[in-house]
């Protein structure tokens, strides 16, 4: 049995389309409070912050600020997207779901594992009907937000067969070379060629999955 462990956005959850929006009438927050300069982002700058889990995202993204101020920033973010993915406005990538199918089909395991919280997991589980593809589901925040190639080392022994992990952040990656696993690189999500750079095989759609995966086998 080989087991694909799947990040979820900017590698299946097409996560700026509800990301991008939130994070800008957050920090447009912040300014109105005098917490934070005027600032116009670019689609790349807000990008970057996707993949972190949110209490990291906004400590680095704005350390001055003091812990009841980040935390008011960070579930109104939430909120917003939540808000947002409710009505419609979220998707997953072109042919993501056909993908998922296919490799379902092909009897590969497909495990869930995100560095979001858990409210968010069960509310794109329902949603975008993940219970379809995968079988095992696995959040930062049940693990009190440890790195994933730790998160890694506490679920695989519940799992017989080699695993591939497929992710487009250097936290995906990380957790494939920290645990000697192999590792396909999605160049199409929000990460940058440098974090990828130690991937197996880099795929620049989300199509050329199946075939990276019989590659690696």
């Amino acid at each position: 049995m080989t087991n694909l462990i799947f990040d979820y956005d900017g590698t299946i959850h097409d996560s700026m389309k509800t990301y991008a929006p939130a994070f800008r009438e957050t920090y447009k927050w912040l300014v109105e409070n005098n917490l934070a300069e005027p600032k116009e982002f670019a689609d790349s700058e807000i990008s970057y912050w996707l993949g972190f889990n949110s209490t990291d995202m906004w400590q680095m993204f704005m350390p001055e600020l003091d812990f009841t101020a980040r935390e008011t920033a960070r579930k109104m973010l939430g909120k917003n997207m939540a808000e947002r993915i409710e009505n419609g406005e979220g998707t997953l990538f072109d042919n993501a779901e056909e993908v998922l199918g296919t490799l379902k089909k092909q009897g590969f395991r497909l495990i869930f594992l995100s560095n979001c919280r858990v409210q968010y997991m069960e509310r794109h589980k329902r949603i975008f009907g993940l219970d379809r593809f995968f079988d095992f589901f696995y959040c930062c925040e049940a693990f009190r937000f440890i790195p994933k190639y730790e998160i890694f080392r506490r679920i695989s022994p519940e799992h017989d067969g080699d695993f591939i992990v497929i992710g487009d952040r250097f936290h995906d990656i990380e957790n494939a070379v920290k645990n000697n696993l192999k590792s396909i690189g999605c160049g199409y999500g929000y990460g940058t060629a440098d974090e990828l750079s130690e991937a197996d095989i880099i795929v620049d759609d989300i199509r050329e999955i199946p075939q990276a995966i019989k590659n690696l086998l």
